[in-house]
């Protein structure tokens, strides 16, 4: 059975795209993404341990 970690990141608008394709690049998988208690966007990753 796999394992997986997970990491929460915040994002800049205008810098998004750049930052999931690093992390991508890292192994990490975009799970979701949501807005934060301050309107602020929070991306949820994961990748197999």
């Amino acid at each position: 059975m796999a394992k997986w970690e997970y990491a929460t990141v915040p994002l800049i608008v205008h810098a998004t795209k750049q930052i999931l394709d690093q992390w991508g690049e890292d192994g990490w998988e975009l799970v979701q993404v949501v807005t934060g208690d301050q309107g602020n966007l929070v991306a949820y990753l994961k990748r197999e341990k």
